[in-house]
């Protein structure tokens, strides 16, 4: 009788220690991000990068005109981006040889591919946006003829396809002539498409879509129109689910294990399984939450 009570304490003990026990999260992928913030809180936004620590706070582009919505090469030697009202351009990391690649004053979220060749951007024409290409160096610029309307464009690994959110699905296209070449059957809000971003290898997609407002305390009086961003799986079951609420829209790290996205003018990692938390303090710096924040790996 003794030696059964001996047993059930001993178990009851280790019962208690591994519910205290820690959990351990994986830290994210070392690397820099890219994102646009307020200089000092200064009106016009600018390019930044910072280490996945919180270290080498750099200023990128500086200038009267409003950057944003960067891209980065996979050897982290080059940028491309958007000036609000100018059209889309190119830079070293450190910003210098600025280079303008489009005159369409509303040229929007270009993506670099993998290899580094090709840009893929949107332009409006005709009441809605429209996936164009061209080459690194802003030659080669055409409209992929038979592209749907489409938000944010993301690259398949091979640069083969296109993924775009389009009528409230994501749809993968041909790069070149931008056939359709599969629908996913997703649940994206319509109103999203230039917030989703795919993860590498295309296993996840993220959104900032409506969520149920929370009323008075958020919104005054009255309830509002609130946000709140999303994962999806790309494979069925898709699995749609809200992991925070009043963000900017998420870039993903090269190893698709973790999110970067901007919450109360700071950026924050994720890691998209155990929804573990850190931010990135960034001084006197005020991040925008306009575009997806960029993150390219370093060593």
């Amino acid at each position: 009788m003794a030696r059964r009570r001996w047993l059930i304490v001993a178990a009851s003990a280790l019962v208690v220690v591994a519910a205290v026990q820690p959990v351990s999260h994986a830290a994210p992928p070392t690397g820099v991000i890219v994102f646009s913030a307020h200089p000092d809180a200064a009106a016009v936004p600018q390019l930044f990068r910072v280490d996945t620590e919180g270290q080498g706070l750099t200023q990128i582009t500086s200038g009267p005109v409003s950057a944003t919505a960067p891209s980065v090469t996979r050897d982290g030697k080059h940028i491309v981006y958007v000036q609000l009202g100018h059209g889309i351009f190119s830079a070293s990391i450190d910003g210098s040889g600025e280079r303008r690649l489009t005159a369409g004053v509303r040229d929007s979220y270009p993506v670099i591919s993998a290899n580094g060749k090709r840009i893929a951007f949107l332009r409006p024409q005709r009441a809605q946006w429209r996936v164009y290409t061209m080459s690194s160096t802003g030659r080669n610029e055409r409209r992929l003829p038979k592209a749907p309307p489409a938000g944010r464009p993301s690259w398949s690994e091979n640069g083969k396809s296109l993924f775009v959110s389009s009528a409230g699905d994501l749809v993968k296209i041909d790069s070149v002539s931008g056939k359709v070449q599969k629908y996913y059957d997703m649940r994206i809000d319509i109103q999203a498409g230039q917030t989703v971003t795919v993860s590498p290898g295309a296993k996840m997609v993220s959104f900032v879509g409506p969520r149920t407002s929370t009323g008075p305390e958020d919104c005054g009086d009255s309830p509002c129109p609130q946000f709140g961003l999303y994962l999806e799986n790309v494979a069925k079951p898709h699995h749609l689910r809200r992991i925070v609420n009043d963000t900017g829209p998420a870039g993903w790290s090269p190893d698709g294990t973790h999110i970067v996205f901007v919450s109360r003018g700071a950026l924050t990692l994720m890691d998209v399984t155990t929804k573990a938390k850190s931010a990135i303090p960034l001084g006197t710096h005020v991040a925008t939450g306009d575009a997806a924040p960029a993150w390219f790996k370093t060593g």
